[in-house]
C-alpha cells in the first residue's frame, strides 16, 4: 500500500485533483515490475567517472554509447532471426526507457552534428545513472522508468539534418491556438471536451505511444504472417498491422486515432504507412494535425536485442517539409519488465472529480459574493508546488 499524501489546493477542486493524484499513483506501477529500494541491474560503476551536480557515477552498460554495440552497424552482414515463415522477427517485449533524456528536437549548438562528444555522452549518462538512482532510492514510488543503457543520439528527430521540427505552414500560423486542455494545465472544466483525450484514457496517439515518458514505456510486437500487432503499454492501445498484399486503405470518411495500417516488407524492413487519422492527436509538433497526414513507419531489426524504429511524417496543410523521427526499441532485462493490463478506465475518477469540482468552486465563489467575503482562489495545476498554508492530508486515510 503507498502512503500517499496530496495537497488540499483549494476546497473547491480538491476532490478532482486528489483523484488524479491516486490514479497516478496506482497506475505508475502497471508496467514495470520495479521495487524502491531495489539495485540497479547493473551496479558495477566505473572507476574514474564520478557523479557530477544532480548525475552519478554511471553503470558499466551506461559509460558505452549504446549503438556502438548494434550488430547490424558493427557487422553489415548481420542477419536477424527468422519467423518460422522467414520474414525477420520483430516478435518481443521492447521499450523505449533507453531514448529517455534525449531532446526531441535538436538543440542549436548541435548544427546538423547527431552524435554526442565522448564528454556530453559522459554527462548524459550521469545525468540518467543520477536519475534512476532517485527513482529507486529515495522518490515515494517507481514513478519514473529508466532503461539501463545510454544513447549518443544528439536528437529523436533526425531529419531535417539540424534535428528541428520544419515550419508551419501559413494556414496552420494562422489558426486560432488551442485552448489550454486537460489536467495538465489550468483549464476550466465544463465539459469532458475539456480533458485531453489522455486523461480520459482514449488514447495518445502513436507518438505519445512511441516516444519515451516517464513510465509505461513497453511495447509489445507479435507476428503472423499476414498481420503484426503492436501493443503500447501505457493507454492500452494495440494496432493491428494488415500485410495482405495490394489491400487499399479505408475510405478516406472513416477517420481513427491511430489511423489505418497497411505494411510490407522492403527486404529485412516492415514498412508500414498509416492514413485516415482523426484531428484529434498530434505528431510530436506544435501545429496539429489535418486530414492529409500520412506516417510511414520503419522497424528493422538490428541486434538481438533491439529494433531501429525510424517514422517519417508527412502533412502539407501542416508543416513546410516532412521530418523523421529515430528510436531504439530495446530489450529489458526479463526480470525486471513485463506489460500486464493497464486499468486506465477502471481507476480513473478525473473526470467527474474534476468537473464536479469546478461546480463546487463556483458555487463557492457565488456564496463568497452575497455574503461580501473575498473570492476563494482557484486551485491551479496540481502538479506544481503546494501553495504556502496548503492543508496536507492523508487521502489513502479518507481525509
Amino acid at each position: 500500500m503507498f502512503s500517499v499524501k496530496a495537497t488540499l489546493i483549494s476546497a473547491a477542486v480538491a476532490a478532482a485533483l486528489c483523484t488524479t493524484v491516486v490514479f497516478a499513483q496506482e497506475g505508475a506501477p502497471a508496467g514495470r515490475r520495479g521495487q524502491q529500494g531495489a539495485p540497479n541491474p547493473n551496479e558495477q560503476r566505473v572507476p574514474g567517472v564520478p557523479g557530477s551536480g544532480p548525475g552519478a557515477a554511471p553503470s558499466a552498460e551506461r559509460s558505452v554509447p549504446a549503438e556502438s554495440k548494434v550488430a547490424l552497424y558493427k557487422d553489415p552482414k548481420w542477419k536477424a532471426p527468422r519467423t518460422s515463415w522467414g520474414t525477420p522477427s520483430l516478435e518481443g517485449q521492447w521499450s523505449v526507457d533507453d531514448m529517455r533524456g534525449i531532446p526531441t528536437t535538436r538543440p542549436d549548438a548541435f548544427g546538423t552534428r547527431d552524435s554526442l562528444t565522448q564528454e556530453e555522452f559522459l554527462q548524459r549518462a550521469r545525468a540518467q545513472q543520477g536519475g534512476d538512482d532517485r527513482a529507486r532510492q529515495t522518490e515515494t514510488f517507481l514513478r519514473n522508468e529508466w532503461g539501463t543503457r545510454v544513447f549518443g543520439f544528439a536528437s529523436l528527430l533526425v531529419d531535417p539534418p539540424n534535428g528541428k521540427m520544419p515550419e508551419l505552414t501559413a494556414a496552420a500560423k494562422a489558426k486560432p491556438p488551442q485552448k489550454p486542455q486537460g489536467t495538465f494545465s489550468n483549464a476550466i472544466f465544463n465539459t469532458f471536451d475539456d480533458f485531453t483525450l489522455y486523461d480520459r484514457c482514449i488514447t495518445r496517439g502513436i507518438f505519445g505511444s512511441v516516444l519515451p515518458s516517464i513510465y509505461g514505456n513497453g511495447i509489445r510486437i507479435v507476428q503472423g504472417p499476414n498481420q503484426v500487432s503492436i501493443t503500447y503499454e501505457m493507454i492500452h492501445d494495440t494496432r493491428i498491422i494488415d500485410l495482405t498484399p495490394a489491400k487499399k486503405h479505408l475510405d478516406g470518411s472513416i477517420e481513427q486515432y491511430m489511423g489505418d495500417a497497411r505494411g510490407h516488407w522492403e527486404g529485412d524492413t516492415l514498412v508500414v504507412e498509416s492514413t485516415n487519422f482523426t484531428d484529434k492527436v498530434g505528431v510530436g509538433g506544435r501545429g496539429g494535425v489535418s486530414d492529409k497526414l500520412k506516417i510511414t513507419e520503419r522497424y528493422r531489426r538490428v541486434d538481438p536485442e533491439m529494433v531501429e524504429y525510424r517514422a517519417t511524417v508527412e502533412d502539407p496543410d501542416v508543416y513546410t517539409a516532412p521530418f523523421t523521427y529515430r528510436v531504439m526499441f530495446t530489450k529489458p532485462p526479463s526480470k525486471d519488465y513485463e506489460v500486464y493490463e493497464y486499468s486506465c478506465h477502471e481507476g480513473n475518477g478525473a473526470v467527474g472529480h474534476a468537473l464536479s469540482g469546478e461546480r463546487a468552486y463556483e458555487k463557492q465563489v457565488e456564496e463568497a459574493k452575497a455574503k461580501g467575503q473575498p473570492v476563494p482562489k482557484r486551485g491551479g495545476n496540481l502538479y506544481g508546488a503546494p501553495e504556502e498554508g496548503s492543508r496536507v492530508f492523508n487521502i489513502n486515510a479518507g481525509e
